[in-house]
């Protein structure tokens, strides 16, 4: 399967209350560029912000930085409730417990991790503050971490070409996956940018910055599948159901088929490198965020742009669905996190 080509790309690693107009695009259909839907910016960083991440709730968010801190925010006010500050260097990717079969616990635990180029994950009581763990083992900056769907396991990835699985309640390395061999002469090479588990757990996706998208065997670490995508790869998100995957590539997204490799549809519309890309909860939606500073909306079966968010004032890194829907969060570069309206969409 051959990657889109959407328009000019740019190889850049990351980490190395408005008014309303209308703008054109191809075939001259009208967009909303709805700065109108700003619902609230959220200050507190000093650097680039990379990873956001909404609470099950929606009543909070979580947010990593270069600054090498996350913060928690309260959606409501917009007020920074807790800095956790045990990072060496930048926070890469963050993410909330949200336990989907841990739902017969009076009480889901408020953990949350998070990956650092400083090499580790750590995993915190975000109610606390306190730093729960240290996940010592990979050789370079980890890029990415998800947690497993039974709220027990993690997994990440990292520049030194490997995915690991760890054990959050005593903080083992369980498995390390590495790709299997390719044809001969060619480089062995997966540079993960992005990871997550299938519904089922037994099954992971990772996204590599060379273009592929892998799927794994978790109990054994073994490589399933390799589908190609294309150049310029930096993200990639898993449709609530397991069935697709959405993957950032040069100025657009391609949605691929999990059990094929085949490329379903293709979404044109940035000016720049999509570097973050995210399904709603119910899988009809998708998020898209740009180096040309603009936050997208999608509808994934037919490929429709259905709105365009601006107000960032440099690249967008990373995006997020509420679990209700209702509501976007974006990270920018500029430094700061935006919350948008998505009712009536």
């Amino acid at each position: 399967m051959t990657g889109k080509n959407f328009g000019t790309r740019r190889r850049l690693l990351m980490g190395i209350g408005g008014t309303v107009g209308l703008a054109t695009i191809g075939g001259g259909a009208a967009i909303c560029l709805a700065s109108d839907r700003l619902i609230r910016t959220f200050t507190g960083h000093s650097d680039f912000v990379f990873s956001v991440a909404f609470s099950r709730d929606g009543r909070a968010a979580l947010s990593g930085s270069m600054d090498k801190t996350l913060m928690l925010w309260d959606l409501a006010t917009g007020g920074v409730i807790r800095t956790f500050t045990e990072h060496t260097d930048k926070v890469s990717s963050v993410a909330f417990l949200l336990a989907w079969r841990l739902e017969r616990l009076e009480r889901i635990p408020p953990h949350a991790l998070s990956a650092s180029y400083d090499n580790t994950l750590k995993l915190w009581d975000w109610e606390t503050g306190e730093a729960l763990r240290t996940f010592t083992g990979h050789s370079g900056p980890v890029y990415s971490v998800a947690f497993a769907p039974e709220g027990r396991s993690a997994l990440s990835s990292s520049e030194d070409r490997t995915l690991k699985l760890w054990e959050l309640a005593t903080g083992k390395e369980l498995r390390t996956f590495t790709p299997a061999p390719g044809a001969p002469g060619l480089a062995l090479a997966h540079t993960a940018l992005s990871v997550a588990f299938l519904p089922d757990g037994r099954t992971a996706l990772s996204g590599g910055a060379e273009g592929e998208l892998k799927l794994w065997e978790v109990a054994t670490g073994k490589e399933l599948q390799s589908i190609t995508v294309g150049d310029s790869l930096y993200a990639v998100a898993l449709s609530p159901d397991g069935l697709m995957a959405l993957s950032a590539i040069g100025d657009g997204m391609i949605t691929s088929e999990i059990s094929t490799g085949r490329e379903l549809r293709t979404f044109p519309g940035h000016a720049g490198q999509v570097f973050a890309v995210a399904f709603s909860s119910d899988g009809r939606t998708a998020l898209s965020g740009s180096d040309d500073m603009t936050v997208k909306v999608w509808e994934v079966a037919t490929g429709k742009e259905l709105h365009t968010f601006t107000g960032h004032s440099d690249r967008v890194t990373s995006v997020a669905f509420s679990f209700d829907g209702r509501t976007a969060l974006s990270g920018s570069f500029d430094k700061t996190l935006k919350l948008w309206d998505l009712a009536g969409l």
